[in-house]
């Protein structure tokens, strides 16, 4: 399994989890360079693991699978929010609506469902007693790939970003991940989870729950705009593929019923999170 790394010289936290992947793994530099900067090369459980740098703003960065050859990308990004939480964050990319910025219109990446689940729960390992919140967000933002993709961010504002203790948690969070993810992850089961806020309860219980996987995450902000195009999209585009939606039901407010009838009348399966979780 080839998996590529990205981090862009425009950001900061960015540069900051790449200096501590470097300390922290045994990476070697490669004969080859990307976007003009160094590509550096190791391996984690016969999984072949490659660190690139781009100039260009990580969320712009369209169609990069088109030009580097990999299984799966993973992004490590800042966090920009208005509440300034000390937050680590990993999500899902890609567009339920416009793409304000980055991505496709109406467009989803593919998830990787297991490896999310990884990375989320190697996060909370590592971010013990450091102060920072571990939390899955709702799918959002570009760049636009057709190969599995996640983002890892610090956040969420220029003090964290600078904040080399917290990049070495993401870092150590990434190379434990790649460690500990195996193939039986995959038989668990996997949701398109629907509903509540961005930085999303139900699907941080699904993470932390051994028999569950969250794939793609809508929250309560873009159910005007789901319809049954993305949501067959949603379930399609996860690793593996879901067959159930996970309706936060006391987080749909006024879409709840609409959203249920498209549901059923396409067949759709669906279980409420307070009969689940």
């Amino acid at each position: 399994m080839n998996i590529a790394i990205i981090s862009s010289t425009k950001d900061l936290a960015s540069l900051n989890i790449r200096e501590a992947l470097l300390d922290n793994l045994d990476f070697e530099k490669s004969d080859s360079q990307y976007d003009g900067n160094n590509i550096y090369e190791s391996k984690i459980n016969n999984k072949n693991v490659k660190l690139y740098t781009i100039n260009s703003d990580l969320i712009n960065k369209e169609n990069i699978d088109g030009e580097i050859d990999a299984d799966l990308f993973l992004f490590v990004s800042k966090h920009r929010a208005k509440e300034e939480r000390k937050t680590l964050t990993v999500h899902p990319i890609g567009n339920f609506g416009r793409a304000e910025f980055g991505g496709k219109e109406r467009e989803l990446c593919i998830c990787p469902a297991a490896f999310f689940k990884s990375l989320f729960n190697s996060l909370i390992k590592h971010s013990e007693n450091s102060g920072y919140e571990v939390t899955v967000e709702a799918t959002h933002h570009g760049p636009y790939l057709e190969k599995p993709v996640l983002f890892i961010e610090v956040g969420s504002t220029e003090k964290e970003w600078r904040d080399k203790s917290a990049a070495i948690i993401a870092a150590k969070s990434i190379i434990g991940s790649l460690i500990e993810i195996n193939d039986g992850i995959k038989d668990m089961k996997s949701f398109f989870v629907v509903g509540g806020g961005h930085y999303n309860h139900i699907a941080n219980k699904l993470m932390t729950n051994d028999g569950f996987l969250a794939g793609h995450i809508c929250g309560k902000y873009n159910l005007e705009i789901l319809d049954l195009k993305l949501i067959r999209e949603a379930m399609e585009k996860t690793m593996p593929k879901v067959d159930s939606v996970l309706l936060d039901w006391k987080g749909m407010g006024k879409e709840k019923q609409r959203v249920v009838n498209i549901l059923e009348e396409n067949n759709i399966k669906y279980i409420r999170s307070d009969k689940l979780l």
